[in-house]
């Protein structure tokens, strides 16, 4: 009795004691899958589609309503009016066109226009009010032939269901030329139900092969075999006799095996069921992975968000691989394998931040298959993918960001895949010379006159090389660990320390001029702003280059708070502004949690709150930005339940802000990881205190061994900021403690083309290092002071610091004809300055990579400049460079002049060149235009040279603005040694 007393007691007091009664799991009160809005999206730029589809399935069988375009990379658009059919693979949220094959679109009469040029066809309008869709389900009414479509999905085949309105003309498009260029193509029938065929198409995948198996539930009205069609295998129609006007099914599997293959997926998985078994086996199987996450929260609004992102993080990557585990490797050879389930569409320089690892949480077992997926990638195509597509490598976006996918999935306790092929794999990648990584390897960055983006490839590899960093850690690879934790730390050799931002070197000189907020080629789809806080694996040594926590405070402050617009290069994927923080773009995902890394984790939780209630809508247009394979829902995901992984590859999760009562999530292992809000509201967004299984947490973070254990976080919320969090004890720490390295210096003032003489000043981003450096290979001196240079030379610098020395890096002064001078008369962009006025007579030449400083570049502008002679000369030619790179909207003028001058006021023109600009070219090309003066006297030369007037039309900017560049570089002149005076 005396026990039980006791025991009791206890019990009362421990009860007593806490402030709230024991969490328990969240509940859901109603279906997870009514509360998924595919068409989220579907508008503005978020570039997702509302068709049928499974987890991670194969086949994405959706509505298409736009043939090309930007916004049409999904193949619909939610502010168009027509529909063209129904096609069964889909991107979600790229910001490239592919996919979009098979299509079929039932009509009432044979017709094979789709109707996209304003004559009849088959497409057919329709309304928002007659069209639904849900998590493997889609339905919608053709209002032109008054015909209602159905469609449902399993993994690698679907059902298509044509409710026709008489029994009459029931007739089928199938249409294998529907978008993307068409290579080779098949239309095969095999019986009076049965059509088999493949489609090979070149789009953003050069070569991409898919196969089809389809199965009418009604016979055709016409023995195409019998009465000996002509088909095109481009095209064909099909007519039903279906008396008793019942609905047409088609079922269709689809691989890119074979023929067999297709036929195969669809009798495995569909097979003799009927429709309605089908759509309520995948809403079946989509309530069980919607379940991973439960949520409690009374607004309904939030709700709609949270199950609409968590649904876009799980459609893609998409299964690559047939029921009898066969695919088709990057070798584009057939392989086997059951071991592993294979995958395709690997968006990785979005999804590495925060897609994968929710992955590593709520998908550890398909987590392995990726691995697994992206290590067959390297054995079939010799290197990790960077963005494949449909057994290609497409070779979009940079970075090498298969390699921090695999470490943070190693590094949180994934296994089932081979640790030391997959080391392997991330060390081949990282050691290529390819996109800068020669210069990287060599200089630890790389100079903007080697490569594009070159800022945001140095930052992004440097970020890489840490993961590589970590994983040889674990593995014990000491001499690795020490090698990929110095190339970890060559973010230092971008940084300019007077700007404090994240700076392209130009031949050891700081790209100039220099506006943080222009969009150039320094950077991917971004500004220096938008760049310039990524170093998530040192976040300790950038504030120490930046000289304190108070100093990233101001930064963030400034960035958040800056004009909300940019200037450069019109760049569309820069959305969702907040200031210059872009959440519409990956760059910027992190960064409004760095304030947890200054001991200010209250302005963490205002950014985020803000973002999440503003940025993220229930509306089609509800997505800031490109969905991006899921990485914007992902951070919305993990945001919302309030903790993100700043820097996949560590252990930490930062915490921001809740934005639901409760959340769970279920974890494979069987446990649950639980997080509570007390007293959360709109105005209750600060974070009072927390506790985390019981005890108060004071550190603004958790880790993965947190969640995966399983547990409960507790937040107990206020209205004001609190202290919590904000002691240096407290913070997130992300440092690179060992193996320090020197950055190297850099020119400060220095013309690298001058005239008479410049001044030399040599600084290091690092205070108190040594610079050394030599003039044409003589003896290293250490700089004191600035020197002067008044002949062409050869610079050569090096830093050091505690007997660890930087890279040597060397530059070639010119020296530019003190006689001559020139006068532009049309303004360059400063973007492509090229280095200022003097560019086209300074005797740097540019390659064929319009993105290396060397260019100077002028949109929708002729080209006019005088050059001075300085006196009255002899002069025998006059050449002038054009650049042509028609993707990138470069063309060759129309026409080149030369005039000249002795007076600068009576021009005598001295030849004239036509070019014919708009021939179409996939090739980059350097034209020189050179002018035979026949030794005239001038002390003046003008060149004009004319632009198009708009681009052609088969140009994919002649429905946008339809404007052109010039690319013009060195004009050179060879005239008399001596003058006429």
């Amino acid at each position: 009795m005396k026990s039980f007393f006791l025991a009791f007691t206890a019990l009362f007091l421990l009860i007593g004691c806490s402030d709230h009664p024991k969490t328990t799991p969240a509940k859901k009160d109603k279906s997870l899958v009514s509360l998924v809005n595919p068409f989220i999206g579907t508008g503005g730029h978020g570039h997702t589609y509302p068709g049928a589809t499974m987890p991670f399935g194969m086949m994405q069988l959706s509505p298409d309503t736009r043939l090309d375009g930007w916004d049409g990379a999904s193949g619909y658009h939610y502010s168009d009016e027509y529909i063209y059919g129904f096609s069964h693979t889909h991107l979600s949220g790229t910001g490239v066109n592919d996919y979009c094959d098979i299509l079929l679109m039932p009509t009432n009469e044979v017709v094979f226009n789709n109707g996209s040029d304003g004559k009849k066809g088959y497409r057919s309008k329709f309304s928002h009010d007659n069209e639904k869709a849900e998590p493997g389900y889609y339905q919608v009414h053709l209002e032109d032939t008054d015909i209602n479509v159905e469609l449902t999905v399993s993994e690698r085949s679907g059902v298509h269901k044509y409710q026709f309105p008489t029994a009459k003309n029931q007739i089928i498009v199938l249409d294998l030329e529907h978008r993307d260029q068409l290579l080779a193509s098949k239309i095969k029938q095999t019986s009076r139900t049965e059509i088999t065929g493949y489609r090979h198409s070149k789009a953003w995948a050069s070569n991409q092969k898919l196969f089809y198996y389809i199965k009418f539930s009604h016979p055709m009205s016409v023995d195409l075999i019998a009465r000996k069609q002509k088909l095109t295998h481009k095209k064909a129609v099909f007519q039903f006799d279906n008396p008793k006007n019942e609905p047409v099914y088609v079922k269709i599997g689809i691989s890119a095996v074979d023929e067999e293959g297709a036929r195969k997926n669809l009798e495995a998985e569909i097979g003799d069921k009927a429709f309605d078994e089908v759509k309520e086996k995948a809403q079946t199987v989509w309530e069980n992975q919607l379940e991973k996450i439960i949520i409690e929260t009374e607004n309904q609004e939030h709700k709609i968000n949270f199950y609409t992102a968590l649904y876009h993080t799980m459609i893609v990557p998409n299964l690559y691989q047939d029921v009898d585990g066969r695919y088709r490797g990057m070798d584009m050879k057939i392989h086997t394998t059951k071991d592993f389930q294979y995958y395709t569409v690997f968006s990785l320089w979005d999804t590495y931040r925060a897609a994968h690892p929710l992955y590593t949480i709520i998908e550890r077992k398909r987590t392995s298959d990726f691995v697994n997926t992206l290590l067959a990638k390297y054995d079939e195509g010799g290197i990790l993918p960077m963005w494949d597509l449909s057994a290609n490598y497409t070779g979009t976006m940079i970075g090498y960001h298969a390699v921090p996918v695999i470490a943070d999935a190693y590094l949180k306790g994934i296994k089932g895949f081979d640790a030391e092929k997959a080391f392997k794999a991330m060390k081949h990648s990282a050691n290529q010379n390819h996109l800068g990584l020669q210069s990287y390897k060599e200089l630890g960055f790389i100079p903007v006159e080697e490569e594009g983006e070159s800022v945001s490839k140095t930052l992004e590899y440097a970020y890489d090389d840490w993961t590589i960093a970590k994983m040889a850690h674990a593995l014990e690879k000491v001499d690795d660990y020490e090698i990929f934790m110095k190339r970890a730390q060559n973010y230092k050799n971008v940084f300019d320390p007077e700007t404090k931002f994240m700076r392209g070197r130009y031949k050891n000189t700081w790209f100039a001029p220099f506006d943080p907020y222009e969009v150039n080629f320094n950077y991917t789809e971004a500004n220096a702003w938008q760049y310039s806080f990524y170093v998530p694996q040192d976040v300790s040594g950038h504030i120490e280059l930046l000289g304190g926590k108070e100093v990233l405070e101001a930064q963030l402050d400034s960035l958040f708070s800056a004009n909300a617009s940019t200037s450069g290069r019109d760049m569309v994927d820069i959305t969702g502004l907040i200031g210059q923080y872009a959440h519409g773009n990956e760059p910027s995902h992190h960064m409004a949690y760095l304030y947890n890394f200054v001991n200010k984790p209250h302005k963490t939780q205002e950014k985020v709150h803000q973002i999440l209630t503003e940025l993220y809508k229930n509306e089609p247009d509800g997505i800031a930005g490109n969905e991006d394979c899921g990485q914007m829902s992902a951070w919305y995901v993990f945001s919302s339940m309030g903790f993100y992984p700043v820097t996949p590859g560590s252990n930490q999760y930062i915490i921001g802000t809740p934005l639901f009562d409760k959340a769970t999530i279920n974890l494979e292992n069987g446990k649950n990881f639980t997080i509570k809000a007390f007293d959360l509201s709109d105005e209750n967004k600060y974070i009072d205190y927390v506790r985390l299984n019981g005890s108060k947490l004071r550190n603004s973070y958790i880790s993965s061994k947190d969640i995966l254990s399983g547990g409960i976080l507790e937040f107990y919320m206020t209205d004001s900021p609190s202290d919590w969090g904000s002691d240096d004890d407290d913070a997130p720490t992300t440092s690179i403690d060992y193996f320090k390295i020197v950055p190297a210096p850099f020119i400060a003032k220095g013309e690298i083309a001058f005239k008479g003489e410049t001044e030399v000043v040599l600084e290091n981003a690092q205070k108190e290092t040594a610079i050394f450096y030599t003039l044409n290979d003589s003896i290293y001196l250490k700089y004191e002071e600035p020197f002067i240079i008044s002949e062409p030379s050869t610079l050569k610098v090096y830093s050091e610091k505690d007997d660890e020395r930087s890279a040597t890096i060397a530059t070639d002064f010119h020296k530019i004809d003190p006689n001559r001078a020139i006068e532009l008369k049309t303004n360059y962009a400063t973007q492509y300055s090229a280095g200022g006025t003097n560019a086209l007579i300074d005797g740097l030449r540019g390659s064929k990579d319009f993105r290396g400083g060397a260019w100077q570049g002028y949109e929708d502008k002729d080209v006019i400049a005088v050059i001075d002679l300085g006196e009255e000369q002899i002069v025998q030619s006059v050449s002038v460079n054009f650049l042509q790179d028609q993707r990138s909207f470069i063309f060759y003028p129309t026409e080149v002049l030369c005039y000249i001058s002795t007076d600068n006021q009576n021009y005598q023109l001295a030849g004239k060149q036509s070019i014919n600009a708009v021939k179409r070219s996939e090739e980059v090309k350097i034209k020189t235009n050179t002018f035979d003066l026949k030794d005239k006297n001038a002390k003046y030369v003008k060149v004009v040279a004319k632009k198009l007037d708009r681009l052609p039309r088969w140009h994919a900017g002649y429905e946008d603005k339809g404007k052109s560049w010039i690319f013009v570089d060195e004009i050179g002149i060879q005239s008399s040694v001596d003058s006429l005076q």
